[in-house]
């Protein structure tokens, strides 16, 4: 009977990889509420003393997103994580990481200048060592630059609007004897978007309604960000957007774990009879009347594709967090990808103010702390389980005391292999008796067999983590003599 467990238990650990269990999860999120650092990163100020060496261009807008990072760093704090400081983006940050002991970050920066900002703090935590919250510097450099995130899509089979580039260094932009635009657009007259590859709320947008607007627009927008300039067709239809998150996520502070990414605020900009496109946040807030809900039993077609696409681009792009997606419709009815913006807007929300996510939220029946705490149980899942010997200090910080008696005399007694052996089982095994506990004081009718998992579980991993001593020979024995 032992025996049948033991094999159950094992094959129910490899069917389901290396997932562990919404329990275990929680339960390690509960022991680092007392002792994870972190560090709620934004974006710094170049024009400040020392922040860099020498100022350049940004070639996006700059925004030092401060204020959303107070808004997440005051809710890591009531979710019950003791230590979380705020610091700018800048040439010290890792000065400022190590000085106060940061075990891990959450980016919430777009960097301050310079080509591909986006990417810039991720990049540098991965050089530091330092695990963090946010998209790693690939991921957020091809979904900061359209272009870039367009051409993947296409060739990943998603839909998305036809679309060239144009860069200043090869002189103005002559669309009647371009010969990419030709193949790009065919005999499509107009109207055309032409906004930057890289950029934020919807700044530096022209609708151009034929060709001949298309050279003078192009050079505008080349003058502002120095950069590419995407030029698209005009889709006449609806706007959508929607949230996509990893599959682990919080509904009233306890973990619910998906086979599938998590994608909610499926919603669609309600746009007044003047604005062909979405008027940038920084001239227009967004409040509740500018979006509504998409209801699945009114419109079924338009949610069932939003989810769909949202999950294809989650999966596609191997993206690691929170992402917004947004589309249009064309003149069919037909939902395109327009872009995917790697780092929404997580302002708390305030009367009369919101932002796109959040107002998602009480659909899913989450609030604000619950999207904050589904994203750092996330990623911190993703690390656990998929990067865990590169987050050796987190795991540390999942290790209880060392009861009386097994102290340094114990490590002086063992050491090597078995030493180790120790450290790993015994931080798994105080993380497993909270769970326990936590499994024990719900009122799941199955605690009792996730208890017993549970035990059964830590003593399998006890007994493979002891490496096996080789075998002793038995000594020889040697005839004696004769005299």
């Amino acid at each position: 009977m032992q025996t049948e467990l033991t094999s159950r238990a094992a094959g129910s650990r490899r069917d389901e990889g290396l997932t562990g269990s919404t329990p275990q999860l929680e339960a390690q999120i509960e022991r680092l509420r007392t002792s994870l650092r972190l560090a709620v990163v934004f974006g710094g100020d170049k024009l400040a003393p020392g922040s860099v060496l020498y100022s350049s261009h940004n070639t996006r807008p700059c925004k030092s997103y401060e204020a959303v990072a107070i808004d997440i760093a005051d809710a890591l704090r009531r979710i019950g994580f003791r230590h979380v400081d705020l610091m700018p983006d800048d040439m010290h940050l890792g000065d400022r990481l190590r000085s106060n002991n940061i075990h891990m970050a959450w980016l919430n920066t777009g960097g301050i200048q310079g080509y591909d900002p986006t990417a810039h703090a991720a990049a540098m935590l991965e050089m530091f060592g330092v695990p963090y919250v946010g998209h790693d510097p690939l991921a957020t450099t091809v979904l900061d630059n359209k272009h870039a995130f367009k051409s993947e899509a296409l060739s990943a089979g998603l839909p998305t609007a036809s679309f060239v580039t144009w860069h200043m260094t090869r002189g103005a932009f002559r669309p009647e004897v371009n010969a990419r635009f030709q193949r790009a657009f065919h005999d499509f007259a107009g109207p055309f978007v032409v906004k930057p590859v890289s950029g934020r709320a919807s700044l530096h947008v022209h609708v151009v309604d034929d060709k001949a607007g298309l050279p003078h627009a192009v050079e505008e927008v080349y003058r502002a960000t120095e950069n590419l300039v995407l030029i698209e067709k005009y889709l006449p239809g609806r706007e959508f957007c929607i949230a996509a998150a990893g599959p682990i996520s919080a509904r009233q502070g306890r973990l619910v774990r998906r086979r599938d990414p998590f994608t909610f605020a499926a919603l669609e900009r309600v746009l007044s009879p003047s604005e062909r496109i979405f008027t940038s946040m920084d001239v227009q807030p967004i409040t509740q009347d500018r979006c509504q809900s998409v209801d699945r039993r009114r419109d079924p077609v338009h949610w069932d594709a939003l989810h769909r696409l949202a999950r294809q681009v989650f999966l596609e792009f191997n993206l690691r967090s929170l992402v917004r997606i947004d589309m249009r419709s064309d003149e069919n009815g037909d939902l395109h990808i327009l872009e995917v913006n790697p780092k929404p807007d997580l302002k708390k929300p305030a009367e009369g103010v919101t932002n796109l996510v959040s107002m998602g939220l009480p659909e899913a029946g989450m609030d604000y702390d619950d999207l904050i705490l589904s994203l750092l149980a996330d990623r911190l899942n993703f690390l656990f389980t998929h990067r865990r010997d590169s987050v050796g200090h987190l795991v540390d910080l999942l290790q209880p005391r060392a009861p009386t008696g097994w102290g340094p005399l114990h490590h002086e007694r063992v050491s090597g292999p078995a030493a180790e052996a120790y450290r790993h089982t015994s931080a798994e095994a105080a993380v497993h008796a909270t769970a326990v506990e936590m499994i024990a004081k719900s009122s799941d009718d199955h605690a009792f067999a996730d208890i017993n998992a549970l035990a059964t579980n830590v003593n399998l991993r006890a007994l493979e983590a002891v490496p096996a001593e080789p075998a002793r020979r038995k000594p020889r024995r040697h005839a004696r003599g004769r005299s």
